[in-house]
């Protein structure tokens, strides 16, 4: 009789146990389904190809910049090879320069104490030192200056040619000329364009 209950007792265990296991592996099954469902309803709220498309640009838009600055840096590197001096005239000349088309760059070192007006013996003369940029023609213009060493210059306005009868009448025409020069910041320029024109430079004191 005890063999009989605890076969019966047996039973029933075996049964409540695979009835739990059951519901266990339902339950798993319903929430795979639900998980790929909302897969595929992501899939199918986004437009084909949309999200490999905008990759595609973003992996485009990186490489262009990368290009680009690949590329000034390159120039900026070929500045490199010239000295401070030089790139300063070429500079100023793009910047301040009359007439960009010019055959050489003419650079002439002017001392202080040099008369402003080599033809008038009453001329006022330079305070310091200054350079003196020039084409090979008149038509080129000039541009005469000094550096103050932080990105700007002090453009003295006198001309590359004095014509005219002297001494001047006006005292004061050369003390005017010295205290209105103007400064000026000088921008970097393209590095293109600065190297044009360095390689255009003549030098002479």
């Amino acid at each position: 009789m005890k063999l009989v209950k605890q076969y019966v007792h047996l039973s029933l265990l075996l049964l409540l146990i695979a009835g739990c296991s059951a519901n266990t592996a339902d339950e798993n099954e319903t929430e795979q389904s639900g998980n790929a469902a909302d897969t595929e309803t992501l899939e199918e709220s986004a437009p084909p190809g949309e999200v490999d498309q905008q990759n595609e640009e973003m992996k485009t838009e990186e490489s262009d910049g990368s290009v680009q600055e690949s590329d000034e840096t390159e120039v900026e590197e070929g500045l490199s090879q010239y000295s401070a001096e030089q790139i300063e005239y070429a500079r100023v000349w793009l910047q301040l320069g009359a007439n960009q088309e010019i055959d050489e760059l003419n650079v002439h070192h002017i001392p202080a104490g040099t008369p402003l007006n080599p033809k008038d013996e009453t001329s006022g003369v330079y305070p310091e030192d200054v350079i003196q940029l020039a084409g090979s023609r008149l038509v080129d213009g000039s541009v005469t200056y000094s550096g103050n060493g932080d990105g700007t210059v002090n453009v003295y306005n006198v001309p590359l040619r004095w014509d005219g009868v002297y001494p001047v009448e006006d005292n004061e025409f050369y003390t005017k000329l010295i205290e209105n020069t103007v400064q000026v910041y000088i921008e970097t320029g393209d590095p293109e364009e600065v190297e044009k024109l360095i390689k255009l430079l003549e030098e002479r004191v």
